[in-house]
C-alpha cells in the first residue's frame, strides 16, 4: 500500500502535530525568561529614528530645492545685484548659516551673508564633471561640518556667479521628550551633531554627571553600530525597512547603568520613493540615532506562564486520548476487516469472521460472515434481517475525537490570557505617543509656512503685465514643488490673470486682515487650504496657492502611530491619515476633549498632551499637539490629533493573548487537516463499501466491486470481488450440473 495511504497516515499526522502544537504552546505562552527591555520601547524608538531621519532628509531636500527654484527664476528674469539676491533670500527663506555670491571668472566674492563661507574645498571637479554643483558635506575651521549648497546664476550681460548657501546638519528641531537623545550620523560612525545631552555645568551631583558620560558614550557606541547597519542595501539588510519605512531602520541595545538600559533606533536618510534618486538628503550617507534609557523589564508574570505550561500539557492529554480513540474505534477495526476478507478470499473458510462490535465495520463484518457461509457450501437465507444499521458509523468517533480537542483549542483561544482595560501600558509609550505626535504637528506646521514662502518668493519674480511670463513662473513653481493643485495670480477684483494647474476650488477674498493660510470648501468633498501672498508693488494682485489635501494626508501617515488627523480650533477635521469626511468631528468625544486641553494657554503657549482612555476591555492611547512654533501656520489654531489601539503596542499582555488565539487558531487547523482527512480517506469509502458488502451477501453478484482507493479499504473491496467472482462461479456451475429437461416429440 502506498506510503501516504490508509487510516495510519493521518493518525500518525495527528499525533505529531499534537506534539508540536504542544512543544510550541509551552515555549510561546511558558516561561520566556528576562527580557533586556520591552519590543514595544525598541519598537517606539525605530520609529522616532525614522521620524527624524525623515524631518532631516525633507529639510535639507527642501533647502536645494528652494535654492536651485531662486537662481532658476533670477536666470529667466532681469539681472539683479548680488547684495539685492542675497537679501530676498534672507527675507524668503530664514534657513541658511551663511550665503555667498562668487564670481566664477575670478573667484571674487561678490557678497556675502551670515556665516563666513570657506572656499578652500571649491576646485575642479565640484564644478565641473558629473558630479558638478552637487551639494558637499564640508568641515569648517571650528571642527563642525556644514552642508554646502550650489547654484549658477547666468545672467545676459554679465559673468557667471556662483551661489552658495551653507547649513548645518543638526539635529532637526523636534521635540525629543524626556530623556532621549539624537544624533546624526556620518559614513563610518562619526558623529555630526546631537541634541538631548543636559549641560554637565547644570548637574547637581556626581552621579548625575557619571550617567551623562556613560549616555555619551553609549552613544557614540551605538551610532557606530547603525552606520555600519545603515551601509547595507535595503534589500539585502537584516531589517530592511521595516514597517513601511523606505530606507534601513532597526533598533539597538547598548549597556545598562543604574537599573537603566540604553536602547536605541537608527534609520538612514531615505528618499520618500525608493525609486526617486533626486533625493539630496538621501544620498549623503548620514544616519539618525535616537536613544532612550530604558527601565529592564520582564516579559510576562509568572502566573501566566504557568498557564502555559499547563495549556501545552492538556493538550498532550488530551490528544493522546483522541489519538487512542481513533486507534481503537477506526483503525484496528478496519485492519482486522482487512485481514478477515484476504483470508476468505485466499478460499481460508475454516473459522468465523471476526465481527466487530458496531459501525460499518460490524456491517461488514457480518456480510463476510454470511458469504464465508455461501462460499462453504451452506445456507444463508437472502432475506435473513439484518441488524439495524448504525446512523454514525465511523463519524462518532471522529465526533468524539474533534469535541475533545475543542475543548483545548476554545479556552485557549478565546479564555486564555485574556486583557481588560486594567492592562499596564509603559509611561514611556504615552510620552512617546505625545512628542511623535508633535513632531507631526511640526511637519505640518513648516509645509505650510514653507508654502507661504514659496508665494512669497513668487510674487517677487513677478513683473509687468507680460501674462505668458507670469505663467510660466507659476508653471515652474508648480513642477517644483508637488504640493500644490494649482496656482494663479488674482487681480484685486478676484480675477484669475494667470494660472498654473487646476482651476480655482475657492474664492480667495482680498481682506487683509484674514490670515495667509486659509482653509475654505466648508460643504464640499474636501477642504480647500489656501495659501497667498500679495505681489509687490502691484496693489491688489496676489499669488494664491490651493494645497493638496493629499499632500498634507501623506505627512500624517507614520508607522507606530495610529491614526493621525489634523483638526481645526472647532475640532473639525482638515486632513488625516485614513480616509475622512470634510470637516467631521473626531469619532470620540475623549479626543476632542483632548483637543481642547492642549489649546489652553499654559506658560509661553499650547503645549502636547498624551491621555490613556480606559474605555469597556480595550486601551487607546491618545496625544495632541496644537500648532506652535513660528511661521503664519502657527497662528491657524490647529492641532494634530493621534490615537491607537494599545494592542498595536507589542506588550507582553497582548502579545500572550494573541498568542493564545494563535494557538487556538492552530487547533482548530489541526482538526480540519487531519480529521477531514480521515473523513474523506476512510469514512466516507468505508460506508460505500459496508453498503456494497451487505448488496453482495444477499446475492447481488452482477455489481462489480470496484477499488477506488489504494488502502486498507481498497484492500477490502479486492478481496470482496474476488468474493463476488468465486460465488458467481459456483453459480454458473451449479446451473451446469444440474440435469436438463428432455423434450417430448409429437
Amino acid at each position: 500500500m502506498p506510503l501516504l495511504g490508509g487510516i495510519r497516515p493521518p493518525i500518525a499526522l495527528l499525533c505529531v502535530l499534537v506534539l508540536a502544537l504542544a512543544g510550541l504552546t509551552a515555549k510561546v505562552l511558558g516561561p520566556a525568561g528576562e527580557q533586556v527591555v520591552p519590543e514595544a520601547v525598541l519598537s517606539a524608538q525605530q520609529h522616532f529614528a525614522e521620524d527624524g531621519a525623515i524631518a532631516l532628509r525633507a529639510s535639507i531636500d527642501e533647502r536645494v530645492a528652494d535654492l536651485n527654484r531662486t537662481a532658476a527664476a533670477l536666470n529667466e528674469g532681469t539681472p539683479v545685484e548680488p547684495e539685492r539676491v542675497l537679501s530676498d533670500l534672507g527675507k524668503t527663506y530664514q534657513k541658511w548659516t551663511g550665503t555667498t555670491v562668487l564670481d566664477l571668472e575670478t573667484g571674487k566674492v561678490l557678497a556675502a551673508r551670515g556665516e563666513t563661507i570657506p572656499l578652500a574645498w571649491l576646485d575642479k571637479d565640484v564644478l565641473t564633471g558629473g558630479k558638478a554643483l552637487k551639494p558637499r558635506m564640508v568641515r569648517l575651521e571650528t571642527g563642525d561640518v556644514r552642508l554646502m549648497t550650489m547654484a549658477v546664476l547666468d545672467f545676459a550681460d554679465r559673468p557667471q556667479q556662483l551661489l552658495i548657501a551653507s547649513n548645518s546638519l543638526s539635529v532637526p528641531a523636534i521635540n525629543l521628550g524626556q530623556f532621549r537623545s539624537m544624533a546624526v550620523v556620518a559614513t563610518g560612525g562619526e558623529v555630526l551633531a546631537t541634541a538631548g545631552f543636559e549641560q554637565s555645568e547644570a548637574l547637581n551631583s556626581d552621579q548625575e554627571r557619571q550617567e551623562l558620560a556613560f549616555l555619551q558614550k553609549q552613544m557614540s557606541k551605538l551610532s557606530g553600530r547603525a552606520a555600519d547597519e545603515t551601509e547595507q542595501n535595503p534589500v539585502s539588510a537584516r531589517e530592511p525597512g521595516s514597517r513601511g519605512y523606505p530606507g534601513v531602520s532597526g533598533s539597538l541595545v547598548g549597556g545598562s547603568y543604574n537599573g537603566r538600559v540604553a536602547t536605541a533606533g537608527y534609520a538612514s536618510l531615505a528618499s520618500a520613493d525608493p525609486e526617486d534618486k533626486q533625493s539630496v538628503g538621501a544620498g549623503l550617507g548620514l544616519t539618525v540615532v535616537a536613544m532612550l534609557p530604558a527601565v529592564q523589564q520582564q516579559a510576562a508574570a509568572p502566573g501566566r506562564e504557568l498557564y502555559g505550561l499547563l495549556a501545552a500539557g492538556a493538550l498532550v492529554v488530551l490528544g493522546l486520548f483522541a489519538v487512542t480513540v481513533l486507534l481503537v474505534t477506526v483503525q484496528r477495526p478496519l485492519l482486522r476487516l482487512f485481514l478477515e476478507s484476504r483470508r476468505l478470499a485466499r478460499g481460508d473458510l475454516t473459522r468465523p469472521v471476526a465481527v466487530p462490535r458496531w459501525g460499518e465495520a460490524a456491517r461488514i463484518g457480518r456480510a463476510l460472515e454470511h458469504l464465508r457461509v455461501q462460499l462453504g457450501g451452506g445456507a444463508d437465507e437472502p432475506t435473513e434481517r439484518r441488524l439495524a444499521k448504525t446512523r454514525f458509523g465511523v463519524r462518532g468517533p471522529l465526533a468524539l475525537t474533534s469535541v475533545v480537542l475543542l475543548l483545548w483549542c476554545v479556552p485557549v483561544g478565546l479564555l486564555l490570557n485574556r486583557t481588560d482595560d486594567s492592562v499596564s501600558v509603559p509611561a514611556s509609550m504615552v510620552s512617546d505617543q505625545r512628542d511623535r505626535t508633535d513632531l507631526v504637528a511640526d511637519r505640518v506646521r513648516r509645509a505650510l509656512n514653507e508654502a507661504q514662502a514659496d508665494m512669497v518668493s513668487t510674487s517677487r519674480l513677478i513683473g509687468g503685465d507680460d501674462t505668458a511670463a507670469t505663467t510660466k513662473v507659476l508653471a515652474a513653481a508648480l513642477r517644483e514643488h508637488t504640493r500644490y493643485q494649482s496656482l494663479y495670480l488674482l487681480s484685486s477684483d478676484g480675477d484669475v490673470l494667470a494660472r498654473a494647474g487646476e482651476e480655482p476650488s475657492a474664492r480667495w477674498s482680498g481682506e487683509e486682515d484674514l490670515p495667509p493660510v486659509r482653509v475654505a470648501g466648508k460643504g464640499g468633498k474636501k477642504p480647500v487650504i489656501q495659501v497667498g501672498a500679495p505681489v509687490p508693488d502691484r496693489k491688489g494682485e496676489t499669488v494664491v496657492g490651493e494645497v493638496r489635501v493629499e499632500f498634507l494626508n501623506s505627512l500624517l501617515k507614520r508607522p507606530g502611530l495610529g491614526e493621525v488627523r489634523v483638526v481645526d480650533s472647532k475640532a473639525q477635521t482638515i486632513a488625516a491619515s485614513d480616509g475622512f469626511l470634510a470637516f467631521e468631528k473626531l469619532p470620540r468625544d475623549a479626543l476632542t476633549g483632548l483637543v481642547r486641553a492642549g489649546s489652553v494657554p499654559v506658560g509661553a503657549g499650547p503645549v502636547e498632551n498624551g491621555l490613556l482612555i480606559r474605555e469597556g476591555r480595550g486601551v487607546t492611547v491618545a496625544a495632541a499637539a496644537p500648532f506652535s512654533g513660528g511661521g503664519v501656520a502657527a497662528d491657524l489654531g490647529w492641532t494634530a490629533v493621534s490615537w491607537q489601539n494599545a494592542k498595536d503596542f507589542q506588550i507582553a499582555a497582548y502579545q500572550l493573548e494573541d498568542r493564545s488565539v494563535l494557538a487556538g487558531l492552530l487547533g482548530l487547523a489541526l482538526i480540519v487537516v487531519c480529521l477531514g482527512w480521515v473523513f474523506l480517506v476512510v469514512a466516507r469509502p468505508l460506508r460505500a463499501l459496508a453498503t456494497g458488502a451487505e448488496k453482495l451477501a444477499d446475492g447481488d453478484l452482477k455489481t462489480v466491486q470496484y477499488p477506488r482507493y489504494q488502502d486498507e479499504v481498497g484492500a477490502v473491496v479486492r478481496s470482496l470481488e474476488l468474493i463476488r467472482q468465486q460465488l458467481q462461479a459456483r453459480k454458473q456451475n451449479r446451473r451446469l450440473a444440474e440435469p436438463q429437461p428432455v423434450g417430448r416429440g409429437r
